[in-house]
């Protein structure tokens, strides 16, 4: 096989329908080899040119609540009654340590919380 560089979605997409067929090579083989370098070249492509962006801090928030069962009230215990409404209106923004609270507590990634920090480096 004559494995090149991923310049272009030509070359993206026939290095889709190489890997296919290595998929179940057995590992060591020349095979695997290929399927390795591929693999790589593939996914430095993918994270240049079909970037995710990270979701909003509050969706995050409520998507972790949601997957763990939990309720406003434990929302409100990790950042304070005071301001767990707003924060999930989105009528405030999570502070610094709404988002240190919120990692040490719950320990969802930091990349999730700080979107909106990210967003304003950038303009």
């Amino acid at each position: 096989m004559n494995i090149k560089p991923i310049r272009n979605e030509a070359d993206y997409t026939a290095s889709l329908k190489a890997i296919e067929p290595l998929m179940m090579a057995e590992p060591g083989s020349a095979e695997a080899d290929q399927l390795e370098i591929l693999s790589t070249l593939i996914e430095v492509y993918e994270e240049k040119h079909y970037t995710i962006d990270a979701p909003d801090p509050i969706e995050a928030i409520k998507f972790h609540m949601e997957q763990q069962g939990l309720q406003r009230a434990d929302f409100a215990a990790v950042v304070g009654q005071n301001r767990a409404t707003e924060l999930l209106k989105k009528q405030r923004k999570l502070s610094i340590d709404h988002i240190r609270a919120i990692v040490d507590v719950w320990h969802m990634p930091l990349r999730a919380l700080i979107a909106d920090y990210e967003l304003a480096k950038h303009n």
